[in-house]
C-alpha cells in the first residue's frame, strides 16, 4: 500500500457521534511520530515481490475524470489546483445525482468497511439504512469494523477466503504482495472504468485523477479511491494563545528558530499548558522543505529517501530540541495512533497550543475541533496550521484515505457493485449525499432556521454506517455552525495547495514499496524517530536508522522506482 493511501481523512464534514475516537487521516510520523502497523500478511501462496516487476503506471489506464456540476454554487470557489469548494449554507433543495433505482433486481451485496464511530443500529432499527436500500433497489449487508481492529479482521478474511463483494483496504498493514493478491482475488476494473468507460458512473468520474493514480497495480486498474483533498495539512493551533504571545499571523513565524522560541513561551507547566501535544515532526519537516518519502531528480531519474535528506534530518533535530526544552505535553510523544483520542483531547481541553491531526477533522459536526472546542470554551480560537518559512512545502499525502476493491465476479456482478460505489460517491448537496450524511428528514435530521440539516439523537446513530468508505465524492468544506471556520479552512487550503510537491512514486510501481512501506518500514521509522526525539537514542543513531531502513527494503524500492522511471523515458 502506498503511503499516500494512509492519509487519513476526508475534507468533507461527515456527521460523527460524540464518542468518535479518530478522524480520517493517519499520517505516519505525524500522528504521535509514528503509527505501528498491523503485521503484514503473505497472500496468494508462494507468489511474492520477487515475481512482481517495477512498472510505469500508465496514464491510459486512468479514468477520464470530469467536474460534477449539480448547479450548487459554493460560497468559496474551488480551484483547478485542488482547493476544495467551501459552503456556508446547505442547499435548500438537494439534487438527485443518480436516476432511478440502479440496483433494482440485483441480489444482495456484501461489504466490509472500517469505521471510526461507535456501532450503528442494524437495518431493522435504522431508517437511513432502509431508505438507502429502497433508493438502490437491493439489500446491502455491511460489516463495519472498528478502525483499530480492521487490519486484523482484513487479514482474517484474506486467510479464510471470506472477502465480501466490496471491501475497504486497510490504511496500514494489509497483504505482503499486494499486486499478486489483487490479481488472484479481485476484479480488474480497467475494462469498466479506464478512459471514457467511466462515463457510466458519473460520480466516480468526478473523483480527481490524482486519487485514481495509486489504484494501478501490475499494469491494471483495481482500486476505487476514497478521495481526499490532496494534502492533509499541518495540524491545528490555538490562534488565541499565539496572539497572546505576540503572533497574530503565521507569517510572523518566519523560520524554525522563531517557532522554537514561540513554543518555549507557550509552555507553562505550572498552568498545565504546553506548546505541543504528541508529534510535530510532519509540520517541521514540511517547513524545512523535506520530501514526502521520496524525492526524484527529473534529470537523472534518481530517487532519494526523505531520511537521506538534510531537511528531514534537520526536522528530527528540531523535534528533539523541542522535547529537551520541555515543550511537549508529558507522555504524549510516546503515544501510538491508537491513543489518538487522548492526545487530541488534551489539545481540545486547552492543555496544548498545537496538535497534529488531519484538516478533515476541523469541521466535523459536534466532535470536530471547531464544535468540540467551542463547547468546552468559546474563547478557544482553533485554526488550521500551515508550514512555516520560505522553504515550506506541502506534502501530497492525502489524495485519498485508502481504496476499496471488488471481489472477482462475472461482468454483470462487477457492474452492479460499481453502481453501488457510484451511488455512495454522490457529491456534496445531492439527495444521495444528504441521505448518507444526515439520514431521513423528520427522523434522522431536521432543518434549522437557516435550512441546515441538524442530526437528531437517532440520526447521529443511524448515519454511523460507513457507506462513504466504499468510495467518496469530490471533497467539499461545510459547517452548519461556523461560517468563519469554513473560511479559515478554505484559506488554509488556498495557502497550502500551491506549495504541494508532486509525489514521484504516483506514476511508478515498486512491488517492494507496495509490500513494506506502510508496515515494517513505517514501524521501523516511527519507533526509531520517537526514540531520538525523546532522548532514548542519540541523534548520532540517525545514520543507523537510515542504514537499517535501506537494508530492509528502502534500497530495493529505490532500484525498482528507478527501473520503472527508466522504462518511462523509453516509452
Amino acid at each position: 500500500m502506498s503511503p499516500s493511501s494512509r492519509s487519513s481523512r476526508s475534507s468533507r464534514s461527515i456527521p460523527s457521534l460524540p464518542l468518535d475516537r479518530r478522524t480520517l487521516l493517519r499520517l505516519g510520523a505525524g500522528a504521535g511520530l509514528g503509527v505501528a502497523a498491523a503485521p503484514l500478511l503473505t497472500a496468494c501462496g508462494g507468489s511474492g515481490a520477487a515475481t512482481e516487476k517495477a512498472s510505469v503506471k500508465s496514464g491510459s489506464l486512468l479514468p477520464n475524470t470530469i467536474l460534477r456540476d449539480l448547479g450548487i454554487t459554493p460560497d468559496h470557489p474551488g480551484t483547478a489546483q485542488g482547493v476544495p469548494q467551501g459552503f456556508s449554507r446547505y442547499p435548500a433543495k438537494p439534487v438527485r445525482s443518480v436516476p432511478g433505482t440502479p440496483l433494482k433486481g440485483a441480489k444482495a451485496i456484501t461489504a466490509s468497511l472500517e469505521t471510526f464511530k461507535p456501532p450503528a443500529p442494524g437495518r431493522d432499527r435504522n431508517a437511513a439504512w432502509q431508505e438507502i436500500e429502497k433508493r438502490l433497489g437491493t439489500r446491502v449487508d455491511i460489516q463495519a469494523v472498528a478502525a483499530d481492529d480492521w487490519p486484523t479482521k482484513f487479514s482474517t478474511m484474506v486467510a479464510s477466503d471470506t472477502l465480501t463483494d466490496i471491501f475497504m483496504y486497510p490504511e496500514t498493514g494489509g497483504v505482503d504482495h499486494k499486486a499478486a493478491f489483487l490479481a488472484a482475488k479481485c476484479a480488474d476494473l480497467t475494462p469498466y472504468l479506464s478512459g471514457d468507460r467511466i462515463k457510466d458512473y458519473p460520480n466516480l468520474a468526478a473523483i480527481p485523477k490524482g486519487a485514481w493514480q495509486g489504484s494501478i497495480y501490475g499494469g491494471k486498474l483495481y482500486g476505487i479511491p476514497i478521495a481526499r483533498a490532496g494534502t492533509g495539512g499541518a495540524g491545528y493551533y490555538r490562534h488565541d494563545l499565539f496572539a497572546a504571545a505576540g503572533v497574530t499571523s503565521l507569517d510572523q513565524i518566519d523560520d524554525m528558530d522563531r517557532f522554537f522560541e514561540l513554543c518555549k513561551e507557550l509552555t507553562r507547566p505550572k498552568e498545565k499548558q504546553y506548546a505541543i501535544s504528541a508529534g510535530v515532526t510532519t509540520l517541521i519537516a514540511m517547513s524545512y522543505g523535506a520530501p514526502y518519502y521520496w524525492r526524484m531528480d527529473a534529470t537523472t531519474g534518481k530517487f532519494t529517501l526523505d531520511l537521506e535528506t538534510d531537511e528531514y534530518r534537520a526536522a528530527i533535530e528540531m523535534a528533539a530540541k523541542l522535547y529537551k526544552a520541555g515543550c511537549y505535553y508529558p507522555g504524549t510523544v510516546q503515544m501510538s495512533g491508537a491513543q489518538k483520542a487522548q492526545y487530541t483531547d488534551l489539545f481540545k481541553n486547552g492543555r496544548a497550543a498545537y496538535v497534529f491531526d488531519g484538516w478533515p477533522a476541523y469541521l466535523t459536526p459536534s466532535t470536530g475541533y471547531l464544535d468540540a472546542m467551542a463547547a468546552i470554551d468559546p474563547t478557544y480560537d482553533v485554526r488550521p496550521m500551515t508550514p512555516i518559512g520560505k522553504d515550506a512545502v506541502a506534502w501530497n499525502n492525502n489524495a485519498r484515505l485508502s481504496e476499496s476493491f471488488v471481489r472477482k465476479a462475472d461482468a454483470g456482478r462487477v457492474r452492479e457493485i460499481l453502481q453501488l460505489a457510484n451511488w455512495v460517491a454522490a457529491p456534496f448537496g445531492s439527495e444521495e449525499y444528504t441521505l448518507l450524511a444526515y439520514g431521513v428528514e423528520g427522523t434522522d435530521h431536521e432543518r434549522d432556521g437557516k435550512g441546515a440539516p441538524i442530526l437528531t439523537e437517532q440520526g447521529g446513530q443511524d448515519v454511523a454506517v460507513p457507506w462513504q468508505l466504499m468510495a467518496s465524492a469530490t471533497p467539499a468544506l461545510y459547517s452548519a455552525t461556523n461560517a468563519q471556520g469554513v473560511k479559515h479552512l478554505h484559506d488554509a487550503y488556498a495557502r497550502l495547495i500551491p506549495k504541494m510537491t508532486p509525489d514521484p512514486t504516483s506514476s511508478y510501481s515498486s512491488p517492494t514499496w507496495d509490500s513494506k512501506s506502510s508496515g515494517t518500514l513505517n514501524t521501523l521509522k516511527g519507533d526509531w524517530i520517537k526514540d531520538i526525539v525523546t532522548g532514548r537514542k542519540p541523534m548520532s543513531s540517525y545514520d543507523g536508522l537510515v542504514k537499517e531502513y535501506r537494508a530492509k527494503g528502502g534500497d530495493q524500492a529505490r532500484r525498482e522506482f528507478e527501473e520503472a522511471a527508466q522504462k518511462g523515458t523509453k516509452q
